[in-house]
């Protein structure tokens, strides 16, 4: 289930996220004197490589050793007949920049240490050049055709997407040439008076947010029933979100043989939602209703409760009834969009954001025979309005592991990340794993997980 998300205080500071997705820990004590440590060497004065690994970024320090590899075998296969001291002579270079850099990583003077994951990378990639001799073809099929094609299927899984995005947004403002265009001021008659107002009221559905061509049976998808039947007063409302603005449409009924008076409907919010007006008082007939409308201001994004009350006057001077209505929820996806940013920006944010939440998954074993990893990441996609920042190519393929990030924003410019992490060994097993969520408000963070929590019970 969901966990209360924790705020760390000084921690989300210092706690970097290594590229196979685990936090890289130190003390504070550790932390300080490595600060003070890379102070007194002046980095500032230090070649620029050297200052990025001992300020620790040693991601920096893979790549390097990685074109040290490439570099010495493109030099082997360009010049077959090259003296074999001056490759050697170039292996054992490469060979020991690269052993300064797990050096350097292990030495007190680094502000954190090297990760396990650099640090595998790197003596992989001594190890490539000490065995370069015996399986040349091998390490030049890895290092150079492999890296080339997989960066090759990145660039165009990007440029896919991009093409997509652009026609997306062509397809939705494209203007057919053959259509006619419709002058409202040059229309006469009565076809044309006619026609000037069902534009005018497209005008009207497009201002207050409602789709093109929306149905009406879908807003009953939107009324929430307040109180019951055998109530005094019946209550229902109609729910419409339009991005800061929430407007109620509320219908009473006097199910009674008698005249209320003074009936009005009170409200109170929870969350950063605010009343801007208060209802005004009616007096309804015996079996009549009346129709009263509230409007609602939102300032940040979370799952706000709107809390009520009826309240009339009765035959009597003194005789006040109060009958409490339904809580109304507000849905945190009427704010949250689908949106994009690059590797560097989540990882930024990631560390930075104080709020997280982490919520297991785990489905039944009859669900997941019908599901595989990249469909139920779908799912989630859709219950959170959540976009997949991880490429295409990097999900391809069978396997029974998946991890992905989601970005998303709301319309109050609040980022929301996630990172899904769940796995299915066979394919009858069932698919467990946890997403974590970080955020900067506890809102958000909180109504995600709810979400989440609620779209494991409805798959598809």
């Amino acid at each position: 289930g969901a966990e209360k998300p924790s705020a760390p205080a000084t921690a989300s500071a210092s706690r970097r996220v290594l590229p196979d997705g685990t936090y890289a820990t130190e003390s504070s004590l550790t932390a300080r004197a490595a600060a003070d440590s890379a102070t007194s060497l002046g980095l500032d004065a230090k070649p620029p490589l050297r200052a990025v690994l001992l300020r620790g970024d040693f991601f920096t320090g893979t790549v390097l050793a990685s074109t040290l590899t490439k570099l010495v075998l493109r030099f082997a296969q360009a010049d077959a007949d090259a003296d074999a001291l001056q490759v050697n002579s170039l292996r054992a270079e490469a060979a020991l920049i690269m052993a300064g850099v797990v050096r350097i990583g292990q030495s007190p003077l680094v502000a954190t240490p090297i990760d396990e994951d650099s640090y595998d990378r790197v003596l992989a990639c001594i190890r490539a050049l000490e065995h370069m001799d015996e399986d040349a073809a091998v390490l030049s099929g890895a290092f150079i055709e492999d890296t080339q094609d997989a960066f090759a299927r990145l660039v165009r899984g990007e440029d896919r997407r991009a093409e997509e995005e652009e026609r997306k947004s062509s397809r939705e403002s494209a203007v057919h040439v053959d259509s006619g265009i419709a002058f409202r001021l040059l229309g006469g008659g009565s076809a044309g008076a006619a026609a000037a107002g069902a534009a005018a009221g497209d005008d009207v559905d497009l201002a207050l947010g409602e789709a093109e061509g929306q149905a009406a049976v879908s807003k009953l998808d939107s009324v929430v029933q307040l109180t019951g039947f055998s109530d005094a007063v019946y209550a229902e409302a109609y729910v419409s979100v339009n991005q800061y603005d929430i407007l109620l449409d509320i219908m009473l009924v006097n199910q009674t043989a008698a005249t209320l008076r003074n009936l009005s409907i009170e409200f109170s919010t929870l969350g950063d939602l605010k009343l801007v007006e208060k209802p005004t008082t009616y007096n309804v007939a015996p079996y009549s209703f009346s129709t009263v409308k509230a409007s609602i201001k939102v300032s940040s994004t979370e799952t706000g409760v709107i809390f009520g009350t009826i309240v009339y006057d009765g035959p009597g001077v003194n005789d006040t009834h109060t009958i409490v209505v339904n809580d109304i929820h507000v849905d945190i996806m009427e704010y949250i969009r689908p949106a994009r940013c690059d590797e560097a920006q989540f990882h930024t944010m990631w560390t930075e954001f104080e709020w997280e939440n982490k919520v297991n998954m785990s489905t039944t074993r009859e669900a997941a025979e019908s599901l595989d990893l990249r469909a139920y990441l779908q799912h989630i996609m859709r219950a959170t309005n959540m976009a997949c920042l991880t490429p295409d190519n990097a999900l391809a393929g069978d396997c029974g592991f998946l991890s992905a990030n989601l970005y998303a924003r709301s319309i109050f410019g609040e980022d929301a990340l996630a990172n899904i992490s769940i796995e299915k060994p066979t394919d009858e097993s069932p698919i467990t794993g946890h997403i974590r969520i970080r955020a900067k408000t506890q809102g958000i963070a909180l109504s995600l997980g709810d979400k989440i929590s609620a779209a494991k019970v409805q798959l598809p």
